[in-house]
């Protein structure tokens, strides 16, 4: 019988757990915790891929960037997300070759850095809305929008920011090298933030673009193209809730493409939070999906077993 493959997106500020633990070695540690509950999951009988978040990092890249700009050249946003890539990646294959050295495993992990095709013509390209970056003063800001062409937005009273554009992801151009080593029983860490924005220029070739793509658009997108049996959201929450912290809310434990879309118009679902992964399984299941899940990572076995967590079924 062939294992089931699954995909497992994990929050980039899951690698993050607040902020007294920013340091790489507090993320490699957080990176280590996540990678033991996936370890889980491999002993159990499942094949898995491994995507992440990459948004705190990225800032951190682009702070460094902005406070070096006398000396260094800036660096491009898809060249932060492969750069993110590579080094999220390292904590968690390092973390993985530990694990398994532990456990006694035959196994290996490897990250595979990956882009993700946009359509030119995504209207996100002209409305820019994804906030970046550290926050600035006005003058600052437009500085920036004159000089460096950023569009900047003031930011629910916080400051200033730069925002790009958040494209829908069409194709993850290494699928097929992510299948291929699955099939090879490799642990793949791919899709890393969603995956590097490219568009294909007319003759076909490929073009980094400035932008960032949703990390759980990009996993459902992935798990579509190599038709995965499962994805799974791993998050900060246990579960869904219907009016989350709120006196009357309700933990969900299993509902249906429809229900969820119905909670989805109702206004449940917050829109930094749980609203893009909901969306991002309603995309998975309207292009194939076949089951979904929500937890947190310590949850993960609990949750595969029908303990706890959030299935989103057809």
């Amino acid at each position: 019988m062939s294992k089931k493959v699954a995909v497992i997106a994990v929050g980039g500020n899951s690698l993050i757990k607040d902020k007294q633990h920013k340091t790489i070695p507090d993320q490699y540690v957080a990176a280590g915790e996540s990678i033991s509950h996936i370890i889980d999951m491999l002993e159990a009988g499942w094949d898995c891929v491994v995507a992440h978040g990459n948004g705190p990092q990225v800032g951190f890249i682009l702070r460094r960037a902005e406070l070096s700009l006398g000396e260094l050249h800036p660096v491009p946003l898809d060249y932060c997300g492969a750069d993110t890539q590579g080094s999220i990646g390292y904590m968690f294959q390092q973390s993985a070759y530990n694990e398994f050295l532990k456990r006694g495993m035959k196994k290996n992990a490897c990250t595979i850095i990956t882009q993700t095709l946009v359509d030119r013509k995504d209207q996100a390209f002209a409305n820019p809305s994804k906030p970046i970056g550290s926050f600035m003063d006005e003058a600052e800001a437009r500085k920036h929008e004159a000089e460096d062409s950023w569009a900047v937005v003031e930011d629910a009273g916080r400051g200033w920011r730069r925002v790009v554009p958040s494209p829908i992801p069409q194709r993850i151009i290494e699928a097929p090298a992510i299948e291929e080593l699955i099939n090879q029983g490799f642990l793949v860490i791919s899709v890393g933030g969603g995956g590097i924005p490219v568009i294909e220029r007319e003759d076909g070739t490929l073009e980094g673009v400035e932008a960032v793509i949703d990390k759980d658009f990009g996993s459902a997108i992935l798990a579509n193209s190599i038709n995965a049996d499962l994805f799974l959201i791993s998050t900060a929450v246990e579960k869904v809730a219907l009016n989350f912290n709120k006196p009357d809310q309700v933990w969900l434990d299993r509902i249906t493409v429809a229900e969820a879309k119905q909670y989805l118009a109702e206004g449940h679902f917050a829109k930094g939070s749980m609203e893009p992964k909901i969306k991002a399984i309603i995309k998975y299941f309207e292009n194939g999906g076949k089951e979904a899940l929500i937890t947190n990572p310590e949850n993960i076995g609990r949750a595969l077993n029908g303990e706890t967590g959030t299935w989103i079924v057809p």
